[in-house]
């Protein structure tokens, strides 16, 4: 059952914790079901933390690992940590979604991308459909479904599209695609896009 896309965005499901919200101008509180989330408000995570977001546009993302996220007006300003947003078919998408990270903005209009910001690189990948990475130095990349790109100290990575069995160990290992009582509209999706299922 498809849950309805609230008027304002809130937490619909923390599987596991510690997982905080932090109003502005607000203390550190820790995340539950129901609470809704004004802009500038803060996310965070700690491992094995994890929560999923629902928008008032009827876009979703799923917030896991030792992560820190700001929710701006225009976009997701991911510091660290990882992330998984999809926009829910059918959803009104008069903009793309856009994650802002230290190297680099991904965009998206009507897909699924996964990016994780470690010490060491920038991963995004495309689940499914077309993510548009734009560089800080101005470059841009197009990604399409499985494909991944990484930012590391040695310079940009890709694209380059994922084997199959790089795939499947993604999807069984991946913290945030599994483990979720609420619902993740896109995941058939995923899944015949990158032929894990017939």
């Amino acid at each position: 059952m498809a849950v309805a896309a609230p008027a304002v965005p809130r937490v619909v499901d923390v599987p596991s914790r510690p997982a905080y919200v932090t109003p502005p101008a607000a203390a550190e509180t820790p995340a539950r079901v129901g609470q809704v989330l004004r802009p500038a408000t803060v996310l965070r995570t700690e491992k094995p933390g994890r929560l999923q977001i629902l928008l008032a546009d009827g876009r979703s993302f799923r917030l896991g690992g030792d992560a820190l996220l700001r929710i701006e007006p225009t976009l997701f300003d991911l510091v660290r940590g990882q992330i998984i947003a999809w926009i829910n078919p059918g959803a009104k998408r008069a903009t793309p979604l856009r994650i802002r990270t230290r190297v680099g903005t991904a965009s998206i209009q009507g897909t699924t991308v996964f990016i994780e910001d470690t010490p060491d690189k920038v991963l995004f990948l495309s689940w499914e459909g077309p993510v548009e990475v734009r560089a800080d130095d101005g470059t841009v990349y197009q990604l399409t479904s499985g494909q991944c790109l990484e930012a590391t100290p040695q310079g940009w990575m890709g694209p380059r599209r994922m084997s199959v069995d790089e795939v499947r160990r993604r999807r069984q290992a991946s913290i945030l695609l599994n483990g979720f009582e609420a619902p993740m509209e896109t995941l058939p999706v995923i899944e015949r896009e990158l032929g894990l299922t017939r």
